[in-house]
Formats: C-alpha cells, sequence, structure tokens
C-alpha cells in the first residue's frame, strides 16, 4: 500500500516540477492537468471518493480546459517568447520570497504536534455530501459555476482582440 502512495507522489511531483520547468505553455498546461489528476488518484487512495471526482471534474475537467482556452486564444508573436533583460533582476527577491514562504510552511508543519489517536470522524457518504451540495449549498454552487462560465467568457473576449499581424507571426 505503501508502494501505491510513493508511485502517485512521484507522478504528481514529477508532472508538477516539469510543468514549472517548461517555457512551452501548451506543455506547461498538459502536465498541469496530469499533476491534478495524481492529486484525484490520491483522494482516491485516501478513501475519499468524492473529493477525487469532485477534483476530476472541476480541476480535470474545468480548470484545465479555461487554462488551455485561455493559451490557445492569446496570440503570441516571437519577440514574446524572448526573456527580458529586467526580467533576471527580479530573480533574487522572487526567490527570496519563495524561500520565506518556504520557511513558514516549514515552521508551521514542524511545530505542530503530532496525534497519536485520531478522533472519531462522522461516517459520511458520498450521496450525504450530494444532498448537501444540492440541498443548503445549492446556491453557493451555482455561484462557483456561474464565476468559472464568466471566467472562461472573459478569456475568450480578452483573446478575441484584434491584432496588427506582423511580419514574424506570418512565418
Amino acid at each position: 500500500m505503501t508502494f501505491v502512495l510513493l508511485a502517485i507522489a512521484l507522478v504528481t511531483l514529477t508532472t508538477a516540477a516539469v510543468a514549472m520547468a517548461l517555457r512551452n505553455l501548451i506543455h506547461s498546461a498538459l502536465l498541469l492537468i496530469a499533476s491534478w489528476t495524481g492529486i484525484a488518484a490520491f483522494y482516491l487512495w485516501a478513501g475519499a471518493e468524492f473529493v477525487a471526482f469532485a477534483q476530476i471534474l472541476v480541476y480535470v475537467g474545468a480548470i484545465s480546459m479555461v487554462v488551455l482556452f485561455a493559451v490557445l486564444l492569446t496570440r503570441h508573436s516571437r519577440a514574446d517568447l524572448e526573456v527580458a533583460p529586467d526580467s533576471l533582476g527580479r530573480l533574487i527577491p522572487a526567490v527570496i520570497a519563495g524561500g520565506a514562504v518556504l520557511g513558514v510552511l516549514f515552521g508551521a508543519v514542524v511545530s505542530t504536534p503530532l496525534q497519536t489517536a485520531a478522533p472519531a470522524v462522522p461516517a459520511l457518504s458520498v450521496r450525504t455530501l450530494g444532498l448537501q451540495l444540492m440541498g443548503p449549498h445549492a446556491a453557493a454552487l451555482l455561484v462557483v459555476g456561474a464565476l468559472l462560465t464568466v471566467a472562461l467568457l472573459g478569456a475568450i473576449v480578452i483573446a478575441a482582440t484584434d491584432r496588427r499581424p506582423n511580419k514574424e507571426d506570418a512565418s
């Protein structure tokens, strides 16, 4: 059972790291989808089926499509792909800020006491969660759906602006 967890963690972390390292946005988005699928596999391994299926529907399905549409609908010239000289000057502050966040997270994990006995967890089924989502929390679910739709439409409107074609775009 530990081997399965290690395999899921290795695939998830590897695809996420490679997605951050690549310069091609489409390849990075596809690897991000693989990473989100690995997170859903972890939820399945942990026994949280509803959260796993929600992860698949929301992130792998909806969010990844918004990301891919935004990447594919925005047209970039080859000059946009070059690294600006002033962006290298922001590397040191970015590494310092990332190290500070990592230090805070590491400190929080180390200072958290471990519990030896797990508290009693109420038995929830997928049916109970579904009834809660479609009952008292239906309005929140509709708001999230509308927000995702507006985000997709906004990405399309922003990407659909007319630009004059460059010589580099034609080649």
